[in-house]
């Protein structure tokens, strides 16, 4: 598979706790983007593609949420549900984020800038596109 569980150091002391993440030490990559979703009602599906370029790290740092990894060989589901877990997902990993409880936050970071045409939004393209890779 091409991702990675990813469990960070929590730090703090009786103020509160503290996690760190930094670029290229516990994130495998140089963060150039930055994102977060909230608010998701019950029964909806996020992501739904892949990516050519972007490797993701997704962090739920509130509440809990699902993630279906599929490389096109083979499935595997991540349950976030530590704001100290995360999920470090390779390019052209397919992704649905899903099962998210009331006061998720999932955050999301990323090694490339948004480009909508990097995108692959149609399963059918996505197994084809990632098994000619396997090929060459």
């Amino acid at each position: 598979m091409k991702y990675k569980e990813l469990y960070f150091s929590e730090l703090g002391d009786a103020r509160g706790h503290l996690v760190v993440a930094e670029s290229n030490k516990d994130i495998p990559f140089d963060i150039k983007r930055i994102f977060y979703m909230y608010g998701s009602e019950k029964g909806v599906v996020r992501g739904q593609h892949a990516n050519r370029k972007s490797e993701f790290v997704l962090i739920n740092v509130q509440g809990t949420s699902k993630v279906l990894i599929d490389d096109g060989k083979e499935k595997k589901v991540v349950v976030l549900d530590k704001p100290h877990k995360g999920v470090y997902l390779n390019k052209m990993v397919w992704k649905d984020m899903y099962d998210f409880s009331e006061d998720s936050i999932l955050l999301v970071l990323s090694n490339e800038c948004y480009d909508g045409r990097e995108y692959i939004r149609n399963y059918d393209d996505y197994l084809k596109e990632v098994n000619s890779e396997d090929v060459q």
